[in-house]
């Protein structure tokens, strides 16, 4: 078991890049499966959910490689309609397969995605989408190897366009549809399609392979069915969420931070607070915290481009200490709040109420043993404890690996006492 050791009240300062972004990677690597030849991916993170994805790409028939942060992914042998493994079951994202495995073959079987604990995520309005397109699914098969597995099973002996009507602006839903209608005949509108920088990030890609996919006006997004992809060099953007965990780490922490490669424009929800709170942004994407943080008075989560879940549970930590009296409504994911509970054993006012969270500032928190419960409450911790005077100890790191590539190696670059361990003490990072 591994976890991380932090003594914290110190300032950080220096400077930092921003990994490539996790929500964007795993919908490219998966389209990467729509069509023949080496599509190489550049500043793709190094990270668990990254892994687990090429390694089901693998089990599909496609050659992978990795050198450095740049990945390459060749589809020309990929022949397997199934997948089922641990890989697929870890991971939220590995229901994307559905999409991308429908519009290469015609077919597809995969497990009911895992890798999520953070509240009910149904996958209904994916496979409502689908059926739209000319999909039929099953339980199980009546014969062959996949009969006495559990999942989704599906075809689609002509895919073809439709009028998608999301009645939410599901991520997940809007880039599986977008996935499987990219090669399907006809056109394809999806209606109340979700506005995350990522969905359009998948976007640019399949359009650089040759795809004609459009965002119109309200959001709406079109597709033009093509008969063939073709093989691209492609880099991706910085990653919105670490990006917004280190910057409030900072804000928590107080110091000087520059971070190169900033997407500010994607966190402009966040940006707002923070400068609410007393925390200075400059243009040019360099933190500056000195003194105590101010509360933010009511904050709510929302689909882009309002103020992400995915930040929540760091916002959260980082209005532990800030003062006065903070609330946070949580309108997206039920369970996002499990961090309250660890964050109250290093000395958090927090209190729940339904959907919303209130929090008192403290002067200080104080060091504790805790448990990440997910991977973004895992970061929330992290900052915690950087913020916190005395030793902590985080355990779940494997939790917060699947985001985020070297949590360690990021903030002792800016001066925190900050490592990684196992259960044998040794030092490992």
């Amino acid at each position: 078991m591994r976890y991380l050791e932090i003594s914290g009240k110190r300032p950080l300062r220096g400077e930092l890049t921003i990994q490539g972004s996790k929500n964007a990677a795993l919908p490219v690597l998966t389209a990467c499966l729509l069509g023949d030849g080496p599509c190489v991916i550049e500043n793709c993170p190094q990270i668990q959910d990254v892994e687990d994805t090429l390694a089901i790409l693998r089990k599909l028939g496609c050659k992978t490689g990795r050198v450095g942060h740049t990945v390459s992914v060749d589809a020309s042998g990929a022949e397997q309609f199934a997948i089922f493994g641990a890989e697929a079951e870890r991971i939220r994202s590995s229901v994307l397969f559905l999409g991308a495995l429908l519009g290469r073959m015609g077919e597809a079987a995969l497990p009911y995605p895992g890798g999520c604990v953070i509240g009910s995520r149904p996958i209904d309005l994916h496979l409502k989408a689908m059926k739209k397109l000319g999909v039929r699914f099953f339980e199980r098969p009546d014969t062959g190897t996949l009969r006495e597995e559990r999942g989704i099973y599906a075809n689609a002996f002509h895919l073809h366009g439709a009028c998608i009507q999301l009645p939410q602006p599901s991520v997940g839903a809007t880039e599986n549809t977008i996935l499987a209608a990219v090669l399907a005949d006809g056109e394809t509108v999806i209606e109340n399609a979700a506005l995350e920088p990522e969905t359009d990030e998948l976007c640019r890609f399949l359009n650089l392979r040759g795809a004609d996919i459009r965002r119109e006006r309200g959001g709406r997004i079109r597709i033009i069915g093509k008969k063939k992809l073709e093989a691209v060099r492609y880099r991706l953007d910085a990653d919105r969420i670490v990006a917004g965990s280190y910057l409030l780490a900072g804000a928590a922490c107080g110091g000087t931070v520059h971070f190169r490669n900033l997407p500010a424009e994607q966190l402009a929800a966040l940006l707002a607070i923070l400068s609410r709170m007393g925390v200075a942004i400059t243009e040019e994407g360099t933190l500056c915290a000195e003194g105590r943080l101010l509360a933010a008075g009511d904050v709510v989560t929302a689909p882009y481009p309002g103020f992400p879940t995915d930040l929540q549970s760091p916002l959260m930590a980082v209005l532990c200490v800030a003062q006065g009296v903070s609330q946070i409504c949580e309108t997206v994911f039920e369970n996002r709040f499990r961090t309250a509970a660890e964050l109250r054993k290093m000395g958090a006012d927090i209190t729940i109420e339904g959907s919303c969270a209130r929090m008192k500032g403290t002067a200080a928190l104080h060091g504790a043993d805790v448990n990440a419960p997910d991977l973004r409450g895992g970061a929330a911790l992290v900052a915690a404890a950087l913020a916190a005077a005395g030793r902590s100890r985080i355990q779940g790191y494997d939790y917060i690996a699947r985001g985020y590539e070297d949590i360690c190696r990021d903030f002792q670059s800016l001066g925190a006492d900050i490592r990684l361990t196992d259960d044998r003490d040794e030092k490992v990072w």
